[in-house]
């Protein structure tokens, strides 16, 4: 077993930087603080005329930082008038943290969803568009809903996007409607605050919620889109990352795709997939499990040949079997049913490595997913290829501000810094910690560590204690 040695010391560089951040926040928390007295005597009504009073500073000259105390006091004021919830002097240094354009480690329980409220808004001001992003369709409704009546109070406007090309905008006076069925039996579902909108109008308000998924093919189709009119998008000023850590580093290099149908017709795959079935492993092709990669034996590349009736696949007119075959070889002894996929109304839809969620929408490219629609015996689409894709990495690379929150960023400081160029700042909790944390621990090899995993499970069982093993994937 070996302690990773080096961390104590970028414990205390990355430390150094919190600390000194902190220390500087303390002026602007002073001056935040007080704005409180006369802001608390301000009517309601008042609120929206702050904004407007914000942005006319803004168009004579003035910068954000220049009015950030007294609009953080706002804000501040604004949550203890809708939420019933007074921001803490920690949740204004996270807020600083936001604004500047770093990563904010918030323990859990901390208030992110909060803190985020005001660089979104101080941000929002420039009314050049915030985009908030978080990792789900619900969290993105329930944040818009939750922090919609702060901003809507403040006098600004709230959109989300969601899947399906599904679009809202916050409204305050939109009610759900009574529920109708749809041609398939199914619930129409209408939410409480939450007025259905072009995407192109979600995107046009002053602060967009939504998935990392739904921004990157948002840019997609705005690059394949034909006339300014079908552009969604209005530029990217400034994004707000929840669980910063899982999107840019876990799915920094996940490629998002738009696809085109094109290819072979169904029979063709049925074909192949009747042939992959007569292959045998370790006989007629071997298995890289780790890389998810297939390759054919001499012997089964003769059996495939003999029962397609071809002499040679390996030539100019033949080569195309070969893509065809290995596909389906990889459809039958790689991607398994309820764990890679799932088929769902007769279709095969995604299962997330990493969330465990449902991928309705999606497709694998290269002929994959037609080969397990084949081996699953439901409709085969045509097969889709790739019009234009961009990884999550790259295009969070685009905003000309971004910054991000969660729980566990300091772990991946040295990522953060190298690939991003983002410090990542420890907020101090409210109030003291009595959790004990201990230092990672690095094993030599793979039994090893899941040896001292089931140990430490078997011990903590027999005190009673409950247990949550997370894993990086549903395969581990």
């Amino acid at each position: 077993m070996l302690k990773y040695k080096s961390m104590s010391i970028l414990n205390k560089i990355f430390g150094d930087i919190s600390t000194k951040f902190i220390g500087n926040s303390k002026d602007i928390i002073e001056k935040t603080a007080s704005f409180e007295e006369s802001i608390s005597k301000l009517a309601d009504s008042d609120f929206p005329l702050k904004t407007k009073e914000f942005k006319d500073k803004l168009s004579k000259g003035e910068t954000l930082d220049s009015i950030l105390p007294e609009a953080f006091a706002l804000v501040r004021e604004a949550g203890k008038r809708c939420l019933a919830i007074r921001l803490y002097d920690v949740q204004i240094i996270g807020g600083l943290a936001l604004h500047s354009g770093k990563i904010a480690e918030m323990k859990t329980g901390e208030g992110k969803t909060n803190v985020a409220t005001l660089p979104v808004y101080l941000n929002a001001l420039s009314g050049n568009g915030v985009h908030v992003v978080t990792v789900n369709d619900y969290l993105a409704r329930r944040d818009a809903v939750l922090m919609g009546q702060v901003y809507n109070f403040l006098g600004l406007t709230v959109g989300v996007i969601n899947s399906n090309n599904v679009s809202y905008l916050y409204d305050p006076a939109h009610k759900e409607e009574d529920k109708e069925r749809d041609q398939v039996g199914e619930f129409k579902i209408v939410y409480d605050f939450l007025k259905p909108s072009s995407r192109k109008e979600a995107y046009i308000a002053d602060i967009t919620y939504g998935t990392n998924h739904e921004y990157g093919f948002d840019y997609l189709r705005d690059n394949l889109a034909t006339s300014v009119e079908a552009l969604v998008q209005r530029g990217h000023n400034f994004a707000i990352v929840d669980e910063v850590d899982s999107i840019l580093i876990d799915e920094a290099r996940t490629p998002l795709i738009i696809s085109s149908q094109s290819g072979d017709s169904g029979d063709f795959y049925i074909k192949f997939f009747q042939i992959a079935k007569q292959l045998k492993k370790d006989t007629d092709y071997t298995v890289d499990e780790k890389l998810k990669a297939i390759s054919l034996t001499d012997e089964g590349i003769t059996k495939a040949e003999n029962l397609l009736g071809i002499e040679n696949i390996y030539t100019e007119k033949g080569i195309k079997y070969v893509h065809h075959l290995e596909t389906a070889v990889k459809a039958q002894a790689i991607f398994e049913k309820d764990k890679d996929y799932v088929v769902k109304e007769g279709e095969v839809v995604i299962v997330d490595p990493f969330t465990g969620r449902l991928q309705p929408g999606r497709r694998w490219s290269e002929g994959i997913h037609q080969a397990i629609e084949a081996k699953e015996g439901v409709k085969i689409e045509k097969e889709t290829r790739s019009s234009g894709s961009i990884t999550f990495q790259n295009y969070f690379r685009f905003y000309k501000k971004l910054s991000g929150m969660t729980g566990t960023a300091d772990t991946s400081a040295e990522e953060f810094l190298k690939v991003y160029g983002l410090d990542v700042i420890v907020i101090p909790t409210n109030k003291p910690v009595v959790r004990k944390d201990h230092n990672d621990l690095i094993f030599q090899t793979e039994k090893g560590k899941f040896q001292a995993i089931a140990k430490k499970i078997k011990e903590l069982n027999i005190k009673g204690q409950p247990v949550l093993v997370g894993t990086i994937s549903i395969e581990k």
